[in-house]
């Protein structure tokens, strides 16, 4: 949703393996030109407010459209769950506060200052016939009503004249999605009210402006959606399902222009739900149907072309005020989010990304504009050249489902209302405070490359790391089960960021898995796979080993058993070589968290494997979970014990491993992580331990069994590593290297962007070992 108070003076900044052979064969171009140069100045997230914070941990509470006040100190947001404004002092960027709340007797869906004044537009409707609304004025100061002014319906968002004469208010009065098939005419109509500011609130005057006849797509039923104000107090206004513009003259209340938002054509994008990214779809005339709103100076404005009824064009659009097209993205938001981990593959058949919203601000000389995409949660900053034409700088990632956008020039700051609150998901809802730094862009920090066709390469779900034996500049990579068609991704851990340089695609040609469950095997020409890849580690015998996951639990009627655990031995080119399963007797206990990764180590002349499982299974103490040792040349399997740490958080959960890797000498390392995210967050470790002089057993089939209990050592809490990016503590840890020089590389599985912010960080932590 778009931002109704902007700062537009000029900003004081606040400073604050492969083979060398593999390597070229993997030299595709890239997405943009997104690596910072030196002298250059990039928006870095310095924190996130949880909006909880201004109430309680449990409840669900929401922050979807915020505005500033007090000179950009005070962050003013609201909550139409817990049906409040809520307020969030930022004097200190790297510490925000909570600074209490207002209860305003409705769902606020927008709000914006004016003076010492914050207008929250206040939805009061019954239903969807019975509409209605307030305009609530609270003293920012004493955070207490001073005046409520009844509307013509129910508002959804509001904008006050950089001169501070007029508030503009779209007058929604939405339809009812589960009535028919959905679609208008529904009344009542929306429409704009305009309230003159003049005087005190009590003697504010509301003004009608009928927008109905206008749009060539349901003129009786114009849905208004948001609005914008120029210098010139001339207001933008969208109506969003009629796919219309509407321009207002905000003195006199005439209509100066309006105009069809038009269509777009897009080429090489994803519109299947499918379990897999796969740019090769087109789509012609799809209506851009514009959300958020937002002036760049006075001759012309930005739309975020999310879409509703019949369409969403995936990216955004520069009109100029004749109604004519100045710029427009087409498919390239679709590709740079693509390219950066955020796609939302479950959301391709529907409308892609969702653009929601755009916000424009001027920081000393620059003019940026920033978009936000709702279903990807990131925010792409581009910079308004001289000839008007946005360029791409940079992507930066916000908390779950970003609605609100501000740019705050005067103290250099941007920000971003995530509005998505799912405790039981790792989801809070929080407000995300950027700052405009010189030097690099901290995020990403790993990006995808264009494959050999010019499209940037799909990928996320990231949950396994393994340095590459021959080059310390590559690095392994693989996606879960998220993803159909299982892959290793290759790497280049030189560059910053890390660039995913090509993929390899996993196939059984010879047959080896389809002899152990054919089922995972898919019937296309590759005979690709669809595995749950969870662990890998360059094989000295070449190629690669990787640990699958199985599914389910044996006996359980919820989770019933689908497939079992493997290790899989892989050629450098994805051919499956051999395929690993369990003893009977170990695979006759499996319950649903099984593999999450290998470590191969040379013993002489025998190539050695461990493999960490996540949690206990039948049989073991619940504190404790096997490591086992699989001999490649006896095919003998044996098992250590490790015992986990007890639970601390304070949502409960569970505690599991993650990952494994070798520091050499009988040395291993692992990753020790709760299931939990956000605030909840409290266990995210790294130990390592030796298995020099222990000898681990075989399983004898006993109901209960114990095996060697390994003494591990603290490496490193990562709490304060993952607090250090400025985002909410990432639930899934799960990818663990260490290279040459012992610096230590950890990734997390952003879940395929579902139920998830799509957050990625490659964290390199040196000086550890």
């Amino acid at each position: 949703m778009p931002i109704y108070r902007r700062f537009k003076q000029s900003a004081v900044v606040v400073v604050m393996a492969a083979t060398m052979m593999l390597m070229s064969a993997c030299n595709h171009t890239e997405t943009d030109d997104s690596i910072a140069d030196t002298g250059a100045q990039y928006f870095n997230r310095v924190s996130s407010f949880p909006v909880y914070l201004n109430g309680d941990i449990g409840n669900e509470t929401v922050a979807e459209i915020v505005a500033a006040a007090n000179s950009g100190n005070m962050l003013i947001y609201t909550d139409g769950k817990m049906g409040k404004i809520g307020f969030v002092d930022i004097t200190d960027i790297t510490a925000p506060t909570a600074a209490g709340s207002v209860v305003v007797g409705g769902e606020p869906t927008s709000v914006t200052v004016v003076g010492n004044y914050a207008l929250a537009a206040v939805n009061t409707s019954l239903d969807f016939i019975n509409t209605s609304g307030n305009l609530v004025v609270i003293d920012i100061t004493t955070k207490t009503i001073i005046e409520t002014i009844p509307l013509a319906g129910q508002p959804d968002a509001i904008s006050v004249s950089p001169d501070g004469q007029y508030a503009a208010i779209a007058i929604e009065n939405e339809r009812d999605e589960a009535l028919g098939d959905g679609a208008p005419p529904q009344a009542p109509a929306g429409l704009l009210q305009i309230i003159d500011l003049t005087g005190t609130p009590a003697n504010w005057q509301v003004r009608d402006v009928s927008l109905s006849g206008l749009a060539d797509l349901y003129a009786d039923d114009p849905e208004t959606e948001f609005v914008d104000i120029n210098d010139n107090n001339i207001a933008v206004i969208t109506l969003q399902e009629n796919n219309h513009i509407v321009l207002v003259d905000l003195s006199d209340g005439s209509i100066v222009n309006h105009f069809s938002a038009g269509s777009v054509n897009l080429s090489n994008i994803d519109i299947t739900k499918d379990s897999l990214i796969t740019q090769t779809d087109n789509l012609t005339d799809l209506l851009r149907e514009p959300d958020g709103i937002s002036w760049l100076g006075n001759d012309r404005f930005a739309t975020a072309n999310e879409g509703d009824l019949n369409g969403g064009s995936r990216g955004f659009t520069l009109f100029n005020i004749d109604g004519s097209v100045a710029y427009e993205s087409a498919e390239s938001v679709e590709h740079i989010i693509t390219s950066r981990g955020h796609f939302p593959d479950k959301r391709a058949a529907k409308k892609g990304n969702e653009p929601e919203n755009v916000e424009y601000g001027v920081y000393g000389d620059e003019e940026y504009l920033f978009v936000g995409s709702e279903r990807s949660s990131v925010v792409l900053v581009y910079r308004i050249t001289a000839d008007f034409d946005p360029e791409f700088i940079q992507l930066l990632p916000a908390a779950t489902k970003p609605e609100g956008l501000l740019a705050i020039p005067e103290r250099g700051l941007f920000i971003a209302a995530g509005e998505e609150d799912s405790r039981a998901d790792k989801i809070r809802s929080a407000l995300t405070i950027y700052q405009l730094q010189d030097g690099t862009a901290h995020y990403p920090n790993i990006v995808s490359n264009n494959d050999l066709g010019d499209l940037p390469v799909g990928w996320g779900a990231l949950s396994a790391l393994s340095i590459d034996q021959q080059s310390d500049n590559l690095a392994y990579t693989v996606a879960d089960s998220f993803y159909d068609s299982s892959r290793i991704f290759v790497v280049n851990i030189a560059e910053a960021p890390a660039r995913i340089n090509r993929e390899i695609l996993l196939k059984d040609t010879n047959g080896q898995l389809t002899a152990v469950d054919a089922n995972l095997v898919n019937g296309d020409a590759e005979m690709s796979v669809n595995l749950d890849p969870e662990g890998i580690a360059t094989s000295a015998n070449g190629g690669f080993w990787l640990a699958s996951e199985g599914k389910g639990t044996i006996g359980d009627l919820l989770k019933p058993f689908e497939f079992e655990n493997m290790l899989l031995h892989i050629s450098s080119d994805g051919l499956i070589k051999e395929v690993v399963t369990l003893p009977t007797e170990v695979a006759d206990r499996q319950v649903r968290y099984g593999f999450e990764g290998v470590a191969a180590v040379m013993d002489g002349t025998t190539e050695m494997l461990y493999v960490v499982f996540q949690r206990s299974w039948r049989g073991d103490n619940d504190n404790r979970v096997r490591i086992g040792q699989y001999n490649t040349d006896t095919a003998k399997w044996r098992f250590f014990h490790y015992e986990l740490d007890a639970v601390e958080s304070i949502n409960g959960g569970w505690v599991g491993l993650s990952d494994i890797t070798s520091l050499g000498n009988d040395r291993f390392m692992v990753i020790e992580r709760d299931n939990q995210g956000g605030p909840d967050a409290a266990i995210k470790r790294l130990y390592k331990f030796s298995i020099a002089g222990v000898t681990p057993l075989a399983d004898d089939g006993s109901d209960t069994v114990a095996y060697p209990v390994l003494t591990k050592t603290l490496v490193d809490d990562l709490m304060d590593n993952l607090a250090a990016t400025g985002g909410l503590t990432l639930e899934k840890i799960e990818g663990l290297a260490v290279t040459a020089d012992g610096t230590v590389l950890i990734i997390n599985d952003n879940d395929g962007v579902d139920d998830s912010n799509g957050e990625t960080q490659l964290l390199r932590l040196p000086n550890l070992l």
